[in-house]
């Protein structure tokens, strides 16, 4: 099965020049979707999990499905306020300005081996927040893990200390 056959391009969104991977019908497909998960699972070969972090909104999907599979408990990275509890921030560059993500204070323990995942490395402004927020609370990231990496932006350079992985290069 060919991952990237179920990723649909919409041209010009969310904004004009802008080609949007549309992960969808991927989610739409409940073989696909199993496939991604064990393609996912499979890159980090038998590692001891204890945590799933997923960053807003797409890395949620897939990120509770491999907590599932990895029997670890999952963690959900926000924006400003989106979040119940008491929480920790970090803010990150975008194109024009910054944005900021935030995670419950109680979310992962001193220790806690992490898998960071989101379905896109583009720039690597959130992926880096998340891996600044998992350090805050003494988490130890075993792998930032995503679906897709757009390699021609270089989002894997704010995060290269950690071990990447990504089903899908463009």
């Amino acid at each position: 099965m060919k991952i990237e056959s179920y990723i649909r391009d919409i041209q010009d969104f969310p904004k004009k020049e802008i080609l949007f991977k549309d992960i969808t019908p991927l989610l739409n497909d409940p073989i696909a979707t199993k496939n991604t998960v064990s393609v996912l699972v499979e890159s980090l070969k038998g590692q001891k999990i204890d945590k799933v972090v997923g960053a807003e909104s797409r890395g949620f999907f897939f990120g509770i499905l491999l907590a599932q599979e990895l029997n670890a408990g999952f963690v959900p990275v926000r924006k400003p306020k989106k979040l119940p509890y008491d929480t920790i921030s970090a803010t990150y560059e975008l194109e024009y300005g910054t944005d900021s993500l935030e995670m419950h204070t109680d979310a992962i323990k001193k220790g806690d081996r992490v898998l960071i995942h989101d379905d896109v490395l583009a720039t690597g402004g959130t992926a880096k927040a998340v891996c600044e927020l998992v350090a805050k609370l003494g988490g130890v990231i075993v792998q930032c893990n995503f679906l897709m990496e757009l390699t021609f932006l270089n989002g894997r350079e704010k995060i290269k200390e950690h071990p990447i992985f990504a089903a899908i290069t463009y």
